[in-house]
């Protein structure tokens, strides 16, 4: 199997080539690589792990080429008991179920674990996905959180400074209370990390835990207005609000050099 020659140079496995093309899974696109369905250059290649220059070869699946996907970029209220994945074992629901009449292949932006609803995005458009997921971008996510028990206002501080996790201290967070229920507290929760199950986690590092938590936001995208279940596309005004262009460097003019000082000179003599 051959190596990445550079970091710089495009490179993808073949199976994440298939499937970042949104011809499918990466399940289903190793099935087909182990059939002999698919080929670089002409050659047969039925190891999914082959390296492949996005720059030079040539992929075939059934001898056609891949063409480009067509970007895809989703919104969805996932439900409650739904699981952020394509397939499951145990035959449990999945959010691909909620997408049936979506011909081509996405893939989610991030994840919400079985318990937790809320906005989820999915995309084949890796970089896209990359700069919503990778938390050095510090997009910002929004949580509606019932606790278990009534959180006190330097529980909720504590959760604002950051606490520590198991895998290191928290990013500084918005918190705001919004109501009572029950000896139960209601509040809101904005994070620019997304870390495995952290909001859970962060609940429980101040004594308490999550009763039920719904994403509303990522950036500027809510979810009001769409019922649960459902589904919509993206606007391109909002995909511009999510990911600005890169602004253009602008050179700073030269400062002119500051003019040289000259000394007297004496007087000529005769």
């Amino acid at each position: 199997m051959p190596r990445p020659a550079s970091a710089q140079r495009p490179l993808k496995t073949l199976d994440r080539v298939l499937s970042k093309a949104g011809a499918g899974s990466r399940t289903e696109a190793r099935r087909w690589i182990g059939a002999g369905r698919v080929a670089v250059n002409g050659k047969v290649i039925q190891t999914p792990d082959y390296w492949v220059d996005l720059e030079r070869d040539q992929v075939t699946l059934d001898g056609r080429p891949l063409k480009p996907a067509r970007r895809i970029y989703l919104l969805l209220y996932k439900p409650k008991g739904y699981l952020t994945t394509y397939k499951d074992p145990e035959g449990r629901p999945t959010v691909y179920d909620l997408l049936q009449d979506l011909r081509e292949w996405v893939f989610p932006v991030g994840r919400l674990d079985r318990d937790t609803s809320g906005l989820l995005l999915l995309t084949n458009d890796a970089q896209f996905a990359e700069r919503i997921a990778n938390p050095a971008f510090k997009v910002p996510k929004t949580y509606l959180v019932k606790a278990s028990t009534h959180l006190t206002d330097e529980q909720l501080d504590r959760l604002a400074r950051g606490v520590t996790l198991s895998d290191g201290p928290t990013r500084p967070a918005q918190v705001r209370r919004l109501r009572e229920a029950g000896g139960k507290t209601v509040f809101e929760i904005t994070i620019t990390e997304g870390r495995n199950r952290q909001v859970r986690r962060m609940a429980e590092a101040i004594g308490s835990k999550v009763l039920k938590l719904v994403r509303t936001g990522i950036g500027p995208l809510t979810i009001a207005g769409l019922p649960i279940g459902a589904w919509r596309s993206l606007t391109p005004e909002e995909r511009r609000l999510l990911v600005p262009a890169p602004a253009e460097k602008r050179r700073s003019p030269k400062p002119h050099p500051a003019p040289r000082s000259r000394k007297p000179r004496p007087p000529k003599t005769r």
